[in-house]
């Protein structure tokens, strides 16, 4: 997840305790005709407070330094913001819509159902996307003003050196890491779960011909736990936002109109569309989803057994990583995962580091079992924890260097646009 990302999914969650203070909001800074709000200071040190876990009750002080420097951030922002009005800044709309929906469904997954997220907010859910999409508007508008305006700096040899001089001693340690590449056998549903499903969708569309409420099947029936409680509705999509199957079929269809079963990846669907916006639709569908067997458990089990016998015998890792894994995001790079630090592993999949324990650059491991399927690793790279150093990891402190003359030339150029500005900052 991005900065902005955790930044609007935290304000999300501090949103209730933010507006449920019954105080008279007042005005504490002004950037040319916007004004800034003694609330919006509020929710901003809120968000604060929760990412450094600090108590506004019992560290006051700490707290009203957070107030003043989320202060300061909103008055930044805002030069930014009218900025990027005067250059004609637009973000696309579908990435604003697209960063919103991860929000959404994030938050409706923290609480449990759609139901609770209206019960905690006091709101419909409608009304919550409204407030937050323009915050969400807001922040990837200054990401991109920022990127652009910067986007062409670089830093020379001589200030990298200066830089590694500089920080040398407070640098952060490399840390343990290792590249690998991996083979992935899914446990994929097989022909008696497919039946399973059919007669389950053949059950829902008897229960629709008999004249019951899709929705109400919806919330009983779909196996899509996104759209059932809100009885099937996926809301306004356009072309791009659906996988090929469901969209061909959702896009065929006029208002009122009911597709056949449709089998897409994660099982078959009846689709209903609602209405057509343009190049948008808003559809409902229930998902009827296949479930996996002990017998599709021990076919994918079996297959990672053979393809560990052919490495074993010889087979090339690269070449039969691109004719037999799963993983359709690496099969076409033989597999390749890239670099990972061990603690980074530690954390998302403490199994990949069971397997790598005591296995070299060149080896492989043993088949083992995680919740995406059957794998084998192969170790191409490890690097030890280490010191960085200008001969082993010239990118790396060429990266920290970049990154801090960035911020450097940012501040500058934010004082500028402010000495071009009436900003008046009232206080707290």
């Amino acid at each position: 997840m991005s900065t902005i990302q955790k930044i609007v999914l935290s304000l999300l969650l501090i949103a209730k305790a933010a507006l449920a203070q019954e105080v008279l909001d007042r005005v504490v800074a002004v950037v040319d005709d916007k004004p800034i709000l003694e609330s919006e200071v509020m929710q901003g040190a809120f968000f604060l407070a929760m990412q450094l876990r600090l108590d506004p009750n019992r560290e006051p002080e700490r707290f009203k330094e957070l107030q003043r420097r989320t202060l300061e951030s909103l008055v930044v922002q805002q030069i930014l913001l009218k900025k990027a009005e005067q250059d004609t800044v637009v973000v696309d709309a579908k990435r604003v819509e697209s960063f919103l929906e991860q929000q959404m469904q994030s938050i409706v997954q923290q609480l449990g159902s759609e139901e609770k997220v209206e019960e905690y907010f006091g709101m419909p859910i409608r009304k919550i996307r409204r407030q937050y999409e323009e915050e969400i508007r807001k922040n990837l508008t200054v990401q991109q003003l920022r990127e652009t305006k910067f986007a062409n700096l670089k830093v020379g040899r001589r200030e990298v050196e200066r830089f590694y001089a500089t920080h040398k001693d407070s640098l952060p340690q490399m840390k343990e890491a290792v590249e690998i590449s991996h083979i992935l056998v899914e446990v994929r549903p097989g022909e008696a779960a497919r039946q399973k499903a059919l007669q389950r969708m053949e059950e829902v569309k008897r229960r629709l011909a008999a004249g019951e409420d899709f929705a109400e099947v919806a919330r009983q029936m779909s196996d899509d736990p996104g759209s059932a409680q809100r009885g099937g509705d996926l809301g306004f999509m356009q072309r791009g936002d659906f996988v090929r199957e469901f969209e061909e079929v959702a896009f065929s269809l006029e208002p009122g109109q009911r597709s056949e079963i449709v089998e897409t990846q994660f099982g078959f669907h009846l689709i209903e569309l609602l209405e057509r916006r343009g190049e948008k639709v808003r559809v409902r569908h229930i998902l009827v989803a296949l479930s996996t067997t002990k017998e599709d458990e021990k076919a994918a089990a079996e297959r990672i057994k053979e393809l560990y016998r052919q490495l074993q015998e010889g087979a090339d890792f690269a070449a039969l990583a691109k004719e037999q894994s799963d993983d359709e995001t690496t099969a076409s790079a033989g597999g390749h995962l890239g670099w990972f630090e061990i603690d980074q592993l530690r954390e998302t999949a403490p199994e990949f580091v069971t397997a790598l324990h005591g296995i070299q650059p060149g080896g492989i491991t043993d088949p083992f079992r995680t919740k995406y399927g059957f794998h084998i690793l192969k170790v191409l790279n490890r690097r030890e924890a280490r010191q960085l150093t200008l001969e082993s990891d010239w990118d790396t402190i060429e990266q920290m260097a970049l990154n801090e003359k960035r911020q450097r030339e940012f501040e500058k150029w934010v004082a500028e646009l402010r000495a071009e500005m009436f900003v008046e900052v009232k206080g707290l």
